[in-house]
Parts: C-alpha cells; structure tokens; sequence
C-alpha cells in the first residue's frame, strides 16, 4: 500500500477538525514514526488550540524516563507490544494536559525483525484520560518509509474513531 504525502496531510487535517470541534486535544507518543504524526499536525495552521505535545521515545530508556513506560513491561513483553503502547498512551496523558493520546511503537526495518515480530509488524494505542487505551497490532508490508507511512495514517484514522465513537 502506498500512502502518499497528500493523503497523510488530509488524514492530519480531518482529525484536527474533530478535534476543534470537540474541544479537545492530543498528544503523541511516537517510537518507529519517529515525530512524523506531530510534524503533519503542527503542519496546520492553528494547531496550538488542539495539539498538546508529542513525546518522541524511540529507545527503551527514553520511554522509560519520559512516558513512565515499566523496565519489566519492556523486558518481559518488548518494546513492540500492546502492553508497551498502552503504557506510553497512559504516560503521554499523565505528562500532559492532553485530552487524548495515541502512541506507535513498531519495527520499520529493514533490521530488527524476528520470526515472533517480523518487519512491518507495529502496535498502536489510542485513549482518553477517563478509560483503557484501545490497541491494535498491524503487520504492514513494503521498506522502511512504506511501513512508517502506513503507520502514521493508521494512527490519524485510530484517533479519528475514537473521537467519532
């Protein structure tokens, strides 16, 4: 699947109306998108009434020090995992004032893949202050850019769900 520029800034720009509209505002918790879902929102003009902050924790100490995310979830589960998301949406939220979060954290390659957790495979969260986070595994396929690009556009369409539910 290609997912071009014009696409990701459509995709950045419908969730930042629901966001306006609703009054509310994000954070981001990016490791393998590497800022990439903050840089298309701050793109809009505007985006200081909606966008909070976005956390870039790429290695494990960083989503330890920065999202609160536990050693023992990163050593028992890794860092591509539901239980690692969950826990950098629930951190993201808690080191801001943000009203919703969503976190990425997966393998974009072309290294780092095993045969539990090949290339492509990518975990994401999405919630709110008030509930759990919904996370969701994805196993994209294509290079490095391709598998980040799908990962950001699922990400912008996660967070537009949980605002439509």
């Amino acid at each position: 699947m290609i997912t071009n520029d014009a696409t990701l800034a459509a995709e950045a720009q419908a969730l930042a109306d629901q966001l306006q509209t609703q009054g509310l505002s994000l954070v981001t918790a990016e490791s393998c998108t590497g800022g990439w879902i903050a840089k298309l929102l701050t793109d809009i003009p505007g985006s200081s009434g909606w966008f909070e902050c976005g956390f870039v924790s790429y290695a494990n100490a960083a989503k330890q020090a920065m999202l609160g995310v536990a050693e023992e979830t990163l050593l028992s589960q890794g860092a591509v995992s539901r239980e690692t998301v969950a826990a950098m949406v629930r951190g993201a939220l808690a080191h801001s004032g943000a009203d919703l979060a969503l976190a990425v954290s997966g393998i974009a390659g072309p290294g780092g893949g095993s045969a539990e957790k090949p290339v492509g495979t990518v975990w994401l969260a999405w919630g709110r202050r008030d509930g759990e986070p919904r996370c969701q595994l994805y196993r994209f396929a294509g290079d490095r850019d391709q598998v980040r690009r799908q990962a950001v556009l699922a990400a912008l369409q996660g967070a537009q769900q949980m605002l439509a539910a």
